[in-house]
């Protein structure tokens, strides 16, 4: 299927030997220096224009339309994960506990394989590349927003492989699709004791553990069983030896939601029954929750173009529904605060092979993907383009 796509044999040889060396050179969040230099020198080769650092590791670039058409951009993230590779592949990381493991080597091959097709074919109106760093902390997009990467831009696109689909399946499709991303912290505080004198403490241990029974309690008994959510306790800490009631223990987790209705409920009930159970155990509870990124909703309007790009490229069949709900987040949902657009998942799978789990040692998607992507990506792009200059 990808070899309808269009692509000459030396852009495919191009596209290739890109991602294979960003794989094999990883770099985390911030500190992607080089792949940043390897892709300004990528977009130069694409014909890109007006190629510029943004937040340090960010590379912005421009394919200039053939009319007054609308402004529209295309985003592909850069940074790796802290995981040592497993994948055995012949160009395996060179960097030892860092790894492509979500494959973000892709995503930025297919952002510069859609601007060479743009360069070829352009849009009517000037088309952003995005090549964003720290999406896997949740900081990129907000920083590229900020340092004004998406200002005058109308409509923004993106994508994500997913190994789950087989390469020439994509979802792009209106609705949620991905989950906020807060985390919250509570330390609650008691009195110690001796472990062999009880009576004599406020115990926060007890405390904490009835916190984390009650608070499964608010997705199961406050929450609409109609909308998603999730949170999980990923940390408690507390004591320094077993025959001490410590004064104080710490939980830490995630709240998860799609929608902001959902998200603000789970927020504001953490922090009211943790305050409550910790009361009632004698204790205090303090609570802190730090936003994370949002809920990723894709519009109607920005997923029509991008469905109608699947299709025109790849046929109806190719267009494929997520079929479950993503409680993963995604920071692609921040541009969507600001300017409308779609995300898409990207089938990775090549025939017969394994379903592998992105931010895993063994997560390799395949590289016919980057072709499928770049191409749904620019004419996703035209589309929206053309639609908003009529």
């Amino acid at each position: 299927m990808t070899a309808a796509l269009p692509f000459t044999p030396a852009d495919r040889d191009f596209l290739i030997a890109l991602r294979r060396d960003l794989h094999q050179h990883p770099e985390l969040a911030w500190k992607d220096e080089r792949t940043a230099g390897r892709l300004e020198k990528a977009l130069r080769e694409c014909g890109a224009r007006d190629i510029r650092r943004i937040c340090a590791t960010g590379v912005v670039a421009r394919i200039p339309g053939t009319d007054s058409g609308a402004t529209v951009a295309v985003r592909g993230d850069i940074d790796a994960l802290p995981i040592q590779e497993a994948t055995g592949l012949a160009f395996t990381s060179e960097h030892a506990g860092v790894m492509h493991a979500c494959g973000h080597d892709v995503h930025a091959s297919w952002a510069v394989g859609a601007a060479l097709l743009l360069a070829r074919q352009p849009a009517r109106g000037d088309t952003v590349i995005l090549l964003q760093p720290a999406e896997e902390v949740g900081e990129g997009a907000r920083a590229m927003i900020e340092a004004g990467a998406v200002d005058g831009v109308r409509a923004v696109f993106g994508a994500h492989v997913d190994r789950r689909f087989p390469v020439g399946e994509v979802v792009a499709q209106a609705g949620p699709l991905a989950a906020s991303t807060d985390t919250f912290n509570i330390l609650v505080r008691g009195r110690g004791a001796h472990g062999a004198r009880p009576h004599m403490a406020l115990d926060p241990v007890v405390g904490a553990a009835s916190i984390v029974t009650a608070i499964q309690t608010i997705v199961s008994r406050r929450l609409d069983p109609g909308s998603p959510g999730v949170i999980s306790v990923g940390i408690i800490q507390g004591g320094t030896a077993p025959n001490i009631i410590p004064e104080e223990v710490e939980l830490a987790g995630t709240i998860r939601a799609t929608g902001q209705a959902a998200r603000s409920l789970l927020t504001t009930e953490l922090s009211r029954l943790a305050s409550a159970v910790a009361a009632a155990h004698g204790l205090t509870a303090t609570v802190s929750i730090r936003e994370g990124t949002p809920p990723l909703v894709n519009p109607p309007e920005c997923a029509a173009w991008a469905s109608s790009a699947v299709q025109t490229l790849l046929g109806p069949a190719a267009l494929v529904p997520l079929g479950v709900v993503n409680m993963g987040g995604e920071d692609f949902a921040c541009y969507l605060e600001q300017v409308p657009g779609c995300f898409m998942r990207i089938g990775a799978r090549e025939p017969d092979g394994d379903t592998v789990d992105a931010h895993t040692p063994r997560f390799a998607p395949a590289e016919c993907a980057i072709f499928v992507g770049a191409a749904v990506l620019a004419q996703a792009a035209r589309n929206a383009s053309s639609a908003l200059a009529d």
